[in-house]
């Protein structure tokens, strides 16, 4: 039995896969500290949760929702952007989605023909490329010069008469990094000189450290925001990652584009979740900001700890997200290693410290560190890394 041709040029999430291999660890009894997946190690808040039980109890979450999300939930969530970012949508201009990744599924989907292109900045989130490629897209790579943002120089390289849109992720994943007003207006500007889209995923809008914002693109000028379709959901700002809701607002040309998408694929967000949703996105934020508090403790203690590390090389310190992007091409030569992939691989096996390597970021001396972790967990990651790559002890295995 054959599956479809598309399938042949798409690779599983890298960062799924490491998981998988963690899990499984754990599951023969290893003693493993996982620090690839992107998820708050925190319980979703309690007026969340209730709200979603009150939901239950009224009778409200047993029945289909329109395609797009309750009204209510659209509502909520035009209302935090606008107090984000100043910009108004339309509840008909915001698609719910069973999660952000869903959103730039049928984005993708919506806007692209056969051979269309896709500009995506490296390193970046490692389902962009797939999820273009699935939407039968091309994936126009363009590697960042400064630090880890692409600039127009960078873009003006990789643009042809295929490109029809161009993905900007600030905060990053997996570098931290943030865009500054700046920055984002000259790209702004180069896109609407080349007719490109931009798809800003602001999914980490929330999470910024240290005196740092992450301005969004809709707070530029309004040509700049009307040519603008945002990405964002409440995985990471509310730790609601297995509740599954996303969004995207568009233009309502694409929205209705997705709006037809989504009727076929999924029907609708479960309706529980959005219950849950709409007092996440009316809330006061207050939850959100003790989680930011944590993550930037955690970041300010485990920075300079693997920074340190001989061999590891961070270039600049994060700003947002909750990830540590490390060039450990040093490390890997000095341990004999052929590839930051048999790093990773070996450091899980024999430490039972799981990272996710570089490559599949588009960055292959990398790796991932992620600190949506216990600080305590961290701290021990970080002992167990270096004296792996000094040997300054035995290490531990992950099947002791």
């Amino acid at each position: 039995m054959q599956v479809s041709n598309r399938l042949a040029k798409v690779n599983p999430s890298a960062t799924l896969a490491m998981s998988q291999k963690t899990n499984e660890l754990k599951a023969a009894g290893a003693d493993v500290i996982n620090l690839t997946m992107g998820q708050p190690d925190f319980e979703t808040p309690k007026f969340i949760e209730q709200a979603a039980i009150d939901s239950i109890n009224a009778g409200q979450a047993s029945f289909y929702t329109q395609a797009t999300g309750l009204p209510e939930l659209r509502a909520a969530i035009s209302g935090n952007i606008e107090r984000r970012t100043g910009y108004h949508y339309d509840t008909n201009q915001i698609i719910a989605t069973d999660g952000a990744k869903f959103a730039l599924y049928c984005l993708f989907n919506a806007i692209l023909n056969p051979g269309d292109g896709v500009i995506i900045p490296t390193p970046g989130w490692v389902s962009y490329v797939e999820q273009v490629r699935l939407a039968g897209g091309v994936p126009q790579a363009a590697p960042a010069s400064n630090g880890f943002k692409v600039t127009v120089d960078d873009l003006d390289q990789v643009v042809n008469q295929h490109t029809k849109a161009l993905i900007i992720n600030s905060p990053q994943n997996p570098s931290g990094t943030i865009y500054s007003r700046q920055e984002l207006t000259l790209i702004g500007n180069w896109a609407l000189r080349h007719d490109v889209m931009i798809v800003s995923d602001e999914i980490y809008s929330d999470l910024t450290y240290n005196g740092e914002d992450a301005p969004s693109m809709l707070s530029l000028d309004p040509t700049i925001s009307a040519n603008t379709i945002l990405i964002g959901g409440v995985s990471k700002s509310y730790a609601m990652t297995g509740w599954r809701i996303g969004y995207a607002a568009a233009p309502i040309a694409v929205a209705k584009a997705m709006a037809t998408i989504c009727s076929h694929a999924t029907g609708n967000p479960a309706a529980v979740s959005q219950y849950g949703a709409i007092a996440a996105f009316n809330s006061d934020g207050s939850s959100t900001e003790t989680m930011r508090l944590a993550f930037e403790d955690r970041l300010n203690t485990i920075y300079p700890l693997f920074n340190q590390i001989p061999g590891f090389k961070l270039e600049e310190k994060p700003t947002g997200a909750f990830y540590l992007f490390i060039n450990v091409k040093d490390a890997v030569t000095n341990l004999g290693y052929d590839s930051a992939d048999a790093f990773a691989m070996d450091l899980l096996e024999k430490t039972g410290v799981a990272v996710v390597p570089g490559r599949s970021f588009g960055n292959p001396n990398y790796i991932r560190i992620s600190y949506a972790a216990a600080k305590d967990s961290l701290l021990e990651a970080a002992n167990r890394i270096a004296d792996f790559v000094t040997g300054s002890s035995t290490p531990h295995t992950a099947n002791d």
